[in-house]
């Protein structure tokens, strides 16, 4: 029993270390990441995406796919919010404020 608990403990662990944050920034009015707009972003089942809000203006961040809702609410300038994804699927990110952000999330 002591070596089943130690092997699940060490692949939680090793599940958690990982798992990627991908940091992706809103800015003029499209999503960024690495200096490129990015229409799409393949993660993996456990990483996170923590969008950061570069415009002088809100935006709100949201999602209503089957795979997973979400509504990161609105926020400012210089502020963040993170998503983990923790199921394998397709998905559609949006800003409710600015339409014309949208963004493919496929996660693996």
């Amino acid at each position: 029993m002591k070596k089943l608990t130690l092997l699940l403990s060490l692949l939680l662990i090793s599940t958690s270390v990982m798992a990627a944050e991908h940091v992706v920034l809103q800015k003029g009015k499209a999503f960024v990441e690495n200096d490129s707009v990015v229409e799409s972003l393949t993660l993996a089942v456990g990483d996170s995406i923590r969008f950061v809000n570069e415009d002088p203006f809100f935006h709100n961040i949201f999602s209503l796919s089957d795979l997973s809702t979400f509504d990161l609410g609105s926020f400012p300038q210089g502020d963040s919010r993170t998503v983990t994804f923790d199921e394998a699927g397709s998905m559609e990110i949006e800003c409710a404020i600015h339409p014309e952000m949208y963004m493919e999330v496929t996660i693996q």
